[in-house]
């Protein structure tokens, strides 16, 4: 069992809900792997804290506050106001601006529609091969991004095991072994 797998099961394991035999490899493996058991002892507290905490009862005033006195209700603007309300923010015409702009940069580029395109049979396959393709896009990403995480926690492994696989000393001249470079860490956003 690697890191990525324990990460996955760690809910689980510390919550008490993993099977017996899934236990006993988790168990093996943070016997094994430092890293993976200081994220346990970290989620075993954080779970013991929560469960520490006292629930907090809501005043009664303020349920019933919300339930039958909301803010919206207080709001008095005029007929225009609240009828053009999301037309007059400044962020809505940015974007209708944009949009103008865009497809006037499009409009010499786009073909125009014929009434066979508006076939529902042609809409229909149209739609389908989208939704193919976005599917297709969607496995790919997630596979390249499953085979990405699988690499990096190799190499942390290896990272590990380095440092317990080198040499104290060379024995023919008793000089300590060369120096090696650190390797470049990536940065992940993961901790």
């Amino acid at each position: 069992m690697n890191c990525a797998e324990i990460e996955i099961l760690i809910c689980d394991y510390v919550d008490g809900t993993l099977a017996p035999a899934g236990r006993a490899e988790v168990e093996r493996h943070l016997a094994e792997c430092p890293s993976c058991a200081a994220l346990v002892e970290d989620s075993t507290a954080a779970v013991q804290f929560i469960e520490r905490a006292a629930e907090v009862e809501p005043p009664q005033e303020l349920v019933s506050r919300i339930l039958f006195d909301p803010p919206w209700r207080h709001y008095r603007h005029g007929w225009f106001r609240k009828a053009f309300h999301a037309v007059l923010q400044p962020k809505f015409a940015m974007s209708m601006a944009l949009t103008v702009l865009s497809f006037s940069m499009m409009l010499p580029k786009v073909r125009q529609l014929e009434p066979s395109d508006l076939a529902p049979a042609q809409v229909w396959a149209g739609l389908e091969d989208r939704a193919y393709r976005i599917w297709a896009r969607t496995l790919k990403f997630y596979d390249n991004l499953k085979f990405v995480y699988q690499i990096q926690t190799t190499l942390r492994e290896w990272q590990q095991q380095a440092p317990e696989a080198q040499p104290a000393a060379t024995p023919e001249t008793g000089n300590p072994p060369p120096a090696r470079k650190p390797a470049a860490s990536t940065s992940t956003g993961r901790t």
